[in-house]
C-alpha cells in the first residue's frame, strides 16, 4: 500500500509530527484499519524514534480499542510493549500496562487456528513478550501455536541469528516450563510410607530382582 511506504519514508527522513500526521490522517481516511499503517504509525510515535513509550502505548490502546474483530491492529499493545522491553530505558511502563497487551494478543492468537501462517509474526512477538515477563506457561502455549512458522520478526532484532536464538529460546521454555511443574510420581506398593520403583516387568518380580 503507498500509504505504509509514505509513513515509513516521513520517519525515515525526519518528518515532523505535523507532517506526519497529514500523512496519518490520509491514510486513515482511506483503509482506516490497514494493519502495515498503523505498525508504521506506531513505530514512529515510538521512544526510539521521535515520540515516546507513553505516546506510542496511548496510540496502541485506542488503535486496538477501534479495530475489527479479529483484527491484527488489536496487536499493536504487546508491539508497543516489545518497543519498551527492548528499548533500553526512557519512561517506565507499568506492569499492569504490560500484562494487559499481552493479555490482549493472547486472546487474539486464540481466535485463530494453530499453525496459520497470517498471525504467525504476532506470535512470534507475543512469545518474546511473554518470556520478557516471565509467563513461561502462556509462552509454551505460543509456541505450540507457531507451529513450523518462525518469522524473521521479533529475533532479527534481538539477534544476529533469528532462527537461531528462537530455537534458543523454545528449548528455554520447554526447559523452564518442564522445570517449574511437579514431577507426577506413580502409586506403587508400599514398603511402610516408602515407595520404590516398578520393575520392567509391570510392577511384577523378575527372575533377577530376587
Amino acid at each position: 500500500m503507498p500509504w505504509r511506504i509514505a509513513l515509513d519514508h516521513a520517519r525515515g527522513t525526519n518528518a515532523p509530527h505535523a507532517e506526519f500526521e497529514q500523512l496519518w490522517a490520509q491514510a486513515v481516511r482511506r483503509s482506516p484499519h490497514h494493519y502495515g499503517c498503523h505498525v508504521a504509525a506506531l513505530q514512529y510515535l515510538s521512544a526510539a524514534w521521535y515520540g515516546s513509550h507513553g505516546e506510542c502505548f496511548d496510540f496502541a490502546e485506542r488503535a486496538a480499542q477501534d479495530a475489527l474483530p479479529d483484527s491484527l491492529v488489536q496487536a499493536l499493545p504487546v508491539r508497543a510493549a516489545f518497543a519498551f522491553l527492548t528499548g533500553g530505558g526512557g519512561s517506565a511502563v507499568h506492569r499492569r500496562r504490560l500484562d494487559a497487551a499481552a493479555d490482549l494478543a493472547v486472546a487474539l492468537s486464540a481466535r485463530y487456528a494453530d499453525a496459520d501462517p497470517w498471525p504467525a509474526e504476532v506470535r512470534n512477538l507475543l512469545t518474546y513478550v511473554l518470556v520478557r515477563l516471565g509467563r513461561w506457561e502462556d509462552a509454551l502455549e505460543q509456541l505450540r501455536r507457531i507451529g513450523p512458522y518462525a518469522t524473521s520478526f521479533p529475533w532479527d532484532h534481538v539477534s544476529d541469528d533469528p532462527l537461531g536464538q528462537f530455537l534458543e529460546l523454545r528449548d528455554g521454555i520447554r526447559l523452564q516450563v518442564a522445570s517449574d511443574r511437579p514431577l507426577r510420581t506413580r502409586t506403587a506398593p508400599r514398603n511402610g510410607d516408602v515407595p520404590y520403583p516398578r520393575s520392567e516387568h509391570d510392577g511384577r518380580p523378575g527372575p533377577d530382582d530376587h
